[in-house]
C-alpha cells in the first residue's frame, strides 16, 4: 500500500487541501460575516466530507484518487465531457458565489423559512452519504466518463450501486439543493437545479458510453432499474 500511496505527488495533496480549505474562507469573505451561523455549518459539512473522502481514499484507495486527482483530457474521456466539465465548473463557481451574496450580504432573499433551511440541512446530510459511500463502494468512480480499460474497469452493482445506477450523482444533486436551502438563497436554488438538470444530461452520455463499452453494464441496468430516483428515473 505504501507504494501505492508514493504515486500521489505532495503537488496534489497541496492542491486538494487548498481546494477544500478555500472555498469555506472564500464564503464567509462574501458573506462579510464571519459568524454566519449557517455558513458555518455549511462550512464544516464541505470540510468534513472532503478531508474525510481524501484520507479514506489515500489509505483505502490511492488508485481511485490517483483517478480522481487526473487532469481532465489526460485518460481517454469522452471529447464531448471535456466541455460538460468546463461548464459545470463555471455553473459551480457562480452557484458557491451567489449564496453569501444573495442571502446574506445583500440580502436579496429574505424572510426565508426555518424549515426549509432545516430541509437543506438534511438534504446536505443525505448527500455526504451517497457521495462518500459512492467512492467508498466503486474502485472505478471516475470525475471524468471514460472507460477504464487501463484500470480494467468492471461493473460494480453492491453497496449503493444496488440502490440506483449513479448514486453520486444522487448524491451531488442533493447537496446542490440543500446547500442553497439551508444558507436562505433563491438564487442559489434556481441555479443548484439547472446544475442538476445539466446533470441529467451528462448522466444520459456517460450511460451510452457504459452500455457499448462495458462489459456486463446492460444487465446491470436490468438488476438495478432506475438511474437516479427509484421508482422515477
Amino acid at each position: 500500500m505504501a507504494a501505492q500511496n508514493s504515486k500521489i505527488s505532495s503537488g496534489q495533496i497541496i492542491f486538494s487541501v487548498v481546494w477544500i480549505v478555500l472555498l469555506p474562507v472564500l464564503l464567509l469573505v462574501l458573506a462579510g460575516d464571519w459568524f454566519w451561523i449557517q455558513g458555518w455549518f455549511f462550512n464544516i459539512w464541505y470540510i468534513v466530507l472532503g478531508f474525510s473522502t481524501v484520507i479514506y481514499l489515500y489509505f483505502k484507495d490511492p488508485e481511485l484518487l490517483l483517478e480522481r486527482l487526473r487532469k481532465p483530457g489526460t485518460g481517454g474521456e469522452k471529447g464531448w465531457d471535456k466541455y460538460w466539465l468546463f461548464i459545470f465548473l463555471i455553473l459551480f463557481m457562480i452557484w458557491f458565489v451567489i449564496m453569501p451574496l444573495d442571502a446574506k450580504r445583500y440580502l436579496w432573499t429574505i424572510n426565508f423559512p426555518l424549515w426549509l433551511e432545516v430541509i437543506g440541512g438534511i438534504l446536505l446530510l443525505i448527500g455526504f452519504y451517497f457521495t462518500f459511500r459512492a467512492l467508498a463502494d466503486n474502485p472505478y468512480a471516475s470525475a471524468e466518463v471514460r472507460i477504464q480499460k487501463d484500470r480494467k474497469q468492471q461493473v460494480v452493482s453492491t453497496g449503493v450501486y444496488g440502490f440506483v445506477r449513479h448514486p453520486m450523482y444522487l448524491g451531488g444533486i442533493t447537496y446542490l439543493i440543500g446547500a442553497p436551502l439551508l444558507l436562505g438563497s433563491k438564487y442559489g436554488l434556481l441555479l443548484g437545479i439547472l446544475m442538476g438538470i445539466f446533470i441529467v444530461v451528462r448522466i444520459i452520455g456517460e450511460e451510452k458510453a457504459l452500455i457499448g463499452e462495458l462489459e456486463g453494464y446492460e444487465d446491470y441496468k436490468k438488476k438495478v432499474k432506475y438511474r437516479l430516483i427509484p421508482f422515477v428515473w
